[in-house]
């Protein structure tokens, strides 16, 4: 008997293609319906502010699948397709078009969207973000004919387009309200390492200083700094930060609290209805707390676990977060989620630009950084799993491996 059943997948992201495809793999023989409000089929963020906005590598190492695919696996993917609401009670997507569509389950992967400056002047043209592919294309364009390039916000966005614009030529400015470059997520003394790796390209920071106004005839040529300065520039790029997109969850009634909130399956509190990827606050059963990951490692992963528990095979998401940045010649991984730390110590001297740098809290390991060090990742991944006490003398040490420190 044919499955009569049919999936809805609302955001036709890397998590969503995911999530179909492994539907397919997993033997769902139903009805998939894969929904974008891009015009383009499924593609990965991560070199929107590297190696595709610097024109290394073209659309066809972008895409999540070839262009053929979903058609080969009868998933229906609807492009300029956005979603108005969810109706839960029903059980129905309805499409900004008026167009329902049955459900048997649905996933949400709506991802999230850049925040918007709100100064004086923050409505003149020329105010680039970068999210989607048609950003990352205009981008790459305005660097191509700037000679200078002013970056709001210090955080990886705005690190990585940084590096992106000064090897394209470009003089580069950042300017970012906190001390240091990342030193949110990295601590001060990762962003220290980082704004000398900027500082050695020529990049010129502006550190400690909020926005007031931006200033120009019809186009941005200008942002006047909390401290009294002003920068000048062709092209003003904004990376302050994500929100996850929770419009249609909210106007269906499900849980939020910095996104939408998951048990550890990605199931919502609707049933039926599962979420995954930057927009999803899912339960961590290893690290016992409720964490939105901005990554590509989580759309990646979340989105195939949320389809087998769409299938009813009951897979917690327990994977450690992981995230990864190029700037210029320096590699790193970070795995972990250290939010919360009694020191940070080094395996290897960070002025060599090669070594581990490790987290702690109450003798466990929160999170690793690997930077121009490689196949050490899953390794310090178990052990952050693990919650073993380690011994710091050995995790420094980088005659010890670290799978060894695993009891």
């Amino acid at each position: 008997m044919s499955d009569v059943r049919r999936f809805v997948i609302i955001g036709a992201s890397l998590a969503g293609a995911k999530a179909a495809e492994t539907l397919r793999q997993e033997g769902f023989e139903g009805t998939i319906v894969l929904l974008g409000e891009e015009p383009v089929r499924p593609y990965e963020r991560p070199p929107l502010s590297k190696d595709y906005l610097q024109g290394k590598v073209g659309l066809e190492k972008v895409f999540v699948h070839d262009e053929g695919y979903y058609e080969d696996h009868n998933i229906e993917l609807h492009l300029s397709s956005p979603v108005q609401a969810l109706d839960t009670q029903s059980r129905e997507v309805v499409l900004a078009s008026g167009e329902r569509l049955s459900y048997d389950s649905v996933l949400l992967a709506t991802g999230a969207v850049p925040r918007r400056l709100s100064v004086p002047g923050s409505e003149l043209e020329g105010l680039h973000y970068l999210r989607n592919l048609a950003d990352s294309d205009g981008l790459r364009a305005a660097i191509g004919q700037a000679e200078r390039v002013v970056v709001i916000g210090g955080g990886w966005i705005g690190c990585e387009v940084a590096a992106s614009a000064r090897q394209a030529g470009p003089e580069v400015a950042v300017v970012e309200f906190a001390r240091l470059p990342l030193e949110r997520v990295l601590g001060p003394e990762l962003g220290s390492f980082y704004r000398d790796v900027h500082a050695d390209h020529g990049v010129e920071f502006h550190l400690g200083a909020g926005v007031e106004s931006l200033h120009g005839a019809k186009r941005v040529e200008e942002v006047r700094l909390s401290d009294g300065s002003a920068l000048s520039g062709d092209v003003f790029v904004v990376g302050v930060g994500v929100a996850p997109r929770v419009e249609i969850a909210e106007g269906a009634g499900l849980t939020l609290d910095n996104g939408v909130v998951t048990d550890a399956y990605l199931a919502t509190s609707s049933p039926g209805v599962f979420a995954a990827g930057d927009v999803a606050s899912a339960w961590h059963p290893v690290l016992a707390r409720h964490i939105r990951l901005e990554d590509w490692s989580s759309a990646l992963n979340q989105g195939p676990v949320a389809a087998k528990n769409m299938l009813g095979m009951h897979t917690p998401y327990e994977r450690i977060p992981y995230f990864f940045s190029d700037q210029y010649d320096i590699g790193m991984e970070y795995s972990g989620y250290a939010t919360d730390r009694d020191e940070v110590a080094f395996r290897g001297d960070p002025t060599t630009r090669e070594f581990v740098a490790s987290w702690l809290k109450d003798g466990r390991l929160a999170a690793g950084m690997n930077v121009n060090v490689w196949d050490v990742a899953e390794p310090i991944a178990a052990l952050v799993a693990s919650q073993q006490p380690v011994d710091v003398d050995r995790l420094i040490d980088p005659d010890v491996e670290i799978v060894s420190l695993l009891k």
